[in-house]
């Protein structure tokens, strides 16, 4: 059994503004989303982003060379139809923020986790008024229901695309407080991501690293990128 990938079938892809609304044609045919969707976007910047994957693409398409493209489709097609559901799965991540759980050892380690960890714990405290609790250990902890609470109405208020580029800063962080800073402009995501691999980095300089972990550390790395690059093209006018 063979591989199969769909093929090029066009000349020219390039983004298209009629009036408020923002689409990329493939010699003047409008892209849809895999569920058949318009391709409808935000922004003039999100349709230049996209127009250029697609113009990028050889004689076979390869999807995994098109991240605004994955990520406007699943805008359309996967979270907008359940906008709240996403909401809830990642506000719940404050629950147990990465940033909250701390090593009860070695001292190296403790060291690292609060000089990259406590600051971003304070701006969440003052800028989102969200204080959180830290513990040693991995037992989970109750955190304070307030600050819960408004950081769930701050995920609420991300629009459909907002929303899937945030999905990816959270889950692939493992913290909701990252990915504010990063979606608030308070870190830039190559910033944000070693932070929140202190842990995966300690480990890395006491035994060495494994070729097939850092892989895929590169790969989640990237996503995580692209995740902010996708915010900030829905941001941009």
């Amino acid at each position: 059994m063979t591989d199969w990938a769909p093929k090029r079938f066009w000349t020219q892809a390039e983004a298209v503004q009629r009036e408020t609304r923002f689409s990329v044609e493939l010699d003047g045919r409008p892209v849809k989303t895999p569920y058949k969707q318009p391709l409808i976007l935000p922004t003039l910047a999100m349709a230049e982003a996209i127009a250029l994957e697609w113009q990028a693409q050889s004689d076979l398409i390869d999807p995994t060379t098109m991240p605004a493209t994955r990520a406007a489709n699943s805008a359309i097609d996967k979270v907008a139809p359940q906008h709240a559901e996403v909401v809830d799965i990642l506000a719940a991540y404050g629950e147990n923020d990465l940033l909250c759980y701390r090593a009860a050892q070695p001292q190296a380690l403790i060291d690292q986790q609060a000089a990259a960890w406590d600051p971003w714990l304070a701006w969440a405290a003052q800028a989102l008024e969200a204080p959180l609790h830290v513990t040693t250990g991995v037992m989970p902890i109750d955190q304070p229901a307030q600050s819960i609470a408004r950081m769930h109405a701050r995920v609420a208020r991300f629009d459909n695309f907002a929303l899937t580029g945030f999905h990816d800063l959270v889950q692939l962080s493992g913290s909701l407080v990252l990915a504010f800073a990063v979606a608030a402009g308070k870190l830039t995501a190559h910033a944000a991501w070693p932070i929140s691999r202190v842990d995966e980095n300690f480990q890395i300089s006491q035994w060495g690293d494994d070729e097939e972990a850092a892989e895929v550390a590169g790969i989640k790395r990237q996503a995580f990128i692209d995740g902010a690059a996708f915010m900030a093209m829905n941001r941009a006018t």
